[in-house]
């Protein structure tokens, strides 16, 4: 009998596992949803669109809720050790950043409402933006299938590519500066967009952070410790 209870909560915990993994997965997929619909309600100043992900997003809230109030009930009564406890505080962590990612989703769709629409600006702008959208997502894509899949490289990878992300924000920054300059009439459209823009970096930032927690869920590292090292090693080369 003992042998049987034992396996059923073994068999239990493992499933309360799963399910976290599954619950940051479902809200990964959530959050990058709501960054690629605010996008594309800022390049079509699509309002309506706008005001729908900033109602959905409570939902990306309850689920962190759900995510944090499971990892600690597991913390109480499973007790977990190594691995396992790695993992569930890694999970609040990730939850925490995909929460803020949503909060991006909004900040971009609230702006919506202020900005004109229209061709007022280059094409050179709305490709940037694209441009740097297509590579936020990916970025939250890669992190997040580094944690579940626990790749040290593909983690690495995510942190390596930021630069790129803020290369992209600079580069629209100035351009929407220009535009400022040529005609004071353009400064507060330009600044409710350099705010989008500055919303969809701090996603990226927030992408890496999720790639430094796989990388310590895999080896109890610290990953932005661990390329300073790799980094003076090549110096030093």
């Amino acid at each position: 009998m003992s042998d049987t209870g034992s396996g059923h909560i073994v068999s239990s915990y493992e499933e309360e596992l799963v399910d976290l993994a599954s619950s940051i997965s479902l809200m990964g997929g959530m959050v990058e949803d709501a960054i690629s619909q605010s996008i594309d309600a800022l390049l079509s100043h699509d309002k309506k669109k706008a005001k729908i992900i900033v109602k959905n997003d409570r939902l990306v809230g309850d689920m962190q809720l759900k995510i944090d109030e499971n990892a600690v009930s597991m913390i109480a009564r499973r007790q977990p050790m190594a691995s396992d406890l790695r993992l569930i505080i890694s999970s609040i962590h990730v939850a925490n950043d995909l929460e803020r990612i949503g909060d991006m989703a909004k900040n971009i769709s609230r702006r919506i409402k202020h900005i004109k629409g229209g061709e007022e600006l280059s094409p050179t702008f709305y490709n940037g933006v694209r441009h740097m959208t297509d590579l936020t997502l990916l970025q939250i894509k890669t992190s997040l299938d580094a944690f579940a899949s626990r790749d040290t490289k593909a983690a690495i990878a995510v942190c390596e590519r930021d630069d790129e992300v803020d290369a992209l924000y600079v580069s629209i920054f100035r351009e929407l500066l220009t535009y400022m300059m040529e005609d004071p009439r353009n400064i507060t459209q330009c600044t409710n967009l350099l705010f989008c823009a500055k919303n969809l970096e701090r996603a990226g930032d927030h992408a890496t952070n999720i790639a430094e927690a796989a990388y310590y869920l895999e080896t109890g590292k610290n990953l932005q410790s661990v390329l300073e090292e790799m980094n003076e090693q090549d110096l030093e080369e």
